[in-house]
């Protein structure tokens, strides 16, 4: 009970911490960029025009919404996370009681002992039934926080409160509404877990010496080296779940205020080096 309640604790935190950086995440996935692009140097020293960072865009928020602002969406994203804690540690215990069943009911019987394959194929599966689970039951509050997010684009107060976010919800797309986005980022969650469990097994059983004494240590680096890898391939699914939750959701002027980020982000995509810098000022003006 005491794991729980730190886990919970220490989630929120985190949560609470990283949300403007979330925030603003989320608005650059649709596609929002209100400032222009500044001119930069790349790897090799090369001037080009680059978009502004992460902080450039939360000052921005901050100087209309105020620093309250870059908090928006933190209730039901803090609701995700508590439930999504409980359910996860509920579904691993449920697991934990069956091996204990089984291990009593066997007696004196010796088991057969699994290999280190069979029990990373064991565990990954446990992990992704519970996994799976709090996703599929926090999704509703996960799709209530990008659209109280995305809605800072046109300005709209359509999601504000977490109640009203949800009658609104169902009055106009019914139960589905609630779960918009959720089949790709399942699939994301599933993808990413087996790829990162399965590289990790095979670094930390072909490639580190086991007579190595921080072994221990050198597993957990390959695991989060492993997990961020799996995260980077599996990106695609969590940034096409996002655009499914806040498609069709009834924000009248989300295309007109992300169509000119769309176009500013494939005009700098296709001229990433050759983009004469004396037409600077075109582009601001195109884009500003």
């Amino acid at each position: 009970m005491a794991d729980a309640a730190s886990q919970v604790l220490l989630g929120s935190g985190l949560t609470i911490l990283s949300q403007p950086l979330m925030y603003v995440k989320v608005l650059i996935q649709v596609g929002y960029e209100p400032l222009p692009p500044t001119i930069g140097r790349n790897i090799f020293g090369r001037q080009v025009c680059q978009l502004p960072g992460l902080f450039c865009y939360a000052q921005h928020i901050a100087s209309i919404d105020g620093k309250r602002g870059l908090f928006t969406g933190l209730t039901p994203r803090l609701c995700s996370g508590v439930l999504g804690t409980v359910v996860h540690g509920k579904v691993l215990q449920h697991y934990q009681e069956c091996d204990k069943v089984e291990e009593t009911g066997s007696g004196n019987v010796q088991k057969e002992v699994s290999s280190s394959f069979d029990r990373v194929i064991k565990e990954t599966t446990r992990e992704m039934m519970a996994r799976s689970a709090a996703t599929l039951i926090t999704h509703p509050f996960h799709v209530i926080t990008l659209r109280s997010m995305v809605q800072f684009i046109g300005r709209e107060s359509k999601y504000c409160g977490l109640c009203d976010s949800i009658v609104t919800i169902y009055r106009e797309e019914g139960i589905l509404g609630f779960f918009a986005g959720l089949i790709p980022r399942l699939l994301g969650d599933i993808i990413s877990l087996w790829l990162c469990n399965s590289l990790a097994y095979l670094v930390n059983t072909y490639a580190l010496d086991s007579g190595v004494s921080t072994m221990n240590e050198m597993k957990s680096y390959s695991q989060a080296v492993t997990g961020f890898f799996a995260s980077m391939l599996t990106y695609p699914f969590v940034l096409v779940s996002n655009l499914m939750a806040v498609n069709n959701c009834g924000f009248d002027n989300l295309l007109g205020r992300s169509r000119a980020g769309f176009q500013t982000q494939i005009f700098l995509n296709l001229n990433p080096a050759r983009f004469p810098l004396q037409r600077t000022a075109g582009l601001e003006e195109a884009f500003g």
